[in-house]
């Protein structure tokens, strides 16, 4: 079996992810994810995606290397599928605590994309592009539902959060055409203030995993950043145009 063993950060900080699984630099009580999953192209060209089923996620300390912390801004985005995905808990990209395990908000800045219905969710039947801070997931600025949510049920989704402490915002698009949608941005919530960014790079699992347990969920990874910073809409806006013009599925 071929599985993906490095997910390699393509700025210069060198925020490699790898598998949270025994024999990984990073450990864990995870597995890694199977190469040969999913096979697409993009412009024309043939890749695989990183295709995560339960008990699979992946994990670096990026704390010493250029990661947010404490209350600093921070803005993610990433490409992932309305296709591939289930309500386990919890299938994140962000930022999380060091330690793996469970520390209490807001320790975590991330983004969150699937069908849970645990701390809140959207219309429809999902799945949502919700705000992981741990202690819950925010569709909206509270916790609960938020009817006017839409799913995201197209195979290639763009996803984007971005938070500086006081205001966070959740906006996402079909990545294939069109431009973003916002879905929340206003004030977070005061229980969740300052955040207490930490460093810790996941992709497929929440904050308190998977060092010695292991993710209910799945989904797809496609491609992503977590930037410091707060991004304004025009830059936000530039990276779905670019995200459209890449091809995905053509």
């Amino acid at each position: 079996t071929c599985t993906i063993w490095r997910v390699y950060d393509q700025s210069d900080h060198g925020n490699h992810l790898d598998p949270q699984t025994t024999g990984s630099p990073v450990g864990g009580a995870g597995k890694a994810s199977q190469a040969d999953r999913e096979r697409l192209t993009v412009g024309g060209y043939p890749v695989y995606s990183l295709y995560t089923r339960p008990q699979e996620s992946y994990w670096h300390d990026g704390s010493q290397s250029g990661m947010p912390l404490g209350a600093e801004p921070q803005g993610i985005y990433m490409v992932t599928s309305g296709e591939h995905n289930n309500g386990g808990c919890c299938f994140d990209y962000g930022n999380g605590q060091l330690s793996r395990v469970y520390e209490g908000g807001p320790t975590m800045d991330s983004i969150y994309f699937g069908t849970s219905t645990t701390w809140g969710h959207g219309g429809g039947s999902g799945p949502w592009i919700m705000a992981d801070y741990e202690d819950g997931m925010l569709i909206y600025g509270q916790s609960g539902a938020n009817p006017d949510a839409v799913s995201w049920p197209q195979k290639y989704v763009t996803a984007m959060e971005r938070n500086n402490s006081a205001t966070f915002a959740l906006k996402g698009a079909d990545a294939t055409q069109g431009t973003l949608s916002t879905i929340y941005d206003g004030a977070l919530p005061s229980h969740w203030r300052p955040m207490k960014k930490q460093g810790g790079v996941l992709m497929g699992a929440g904050g308190d995993c998977c060092l010695s347990n292991t993710n209910m969920s799945e989904g797809t990874f496609y491609e992503g950043a977590i930037v410091a910073g707060y991004p304004d809409d025009a830059t936000q806006d530039a990276v779905q145009a670019n995200i459209v013009t890449a091809g995905y599925g053509k």
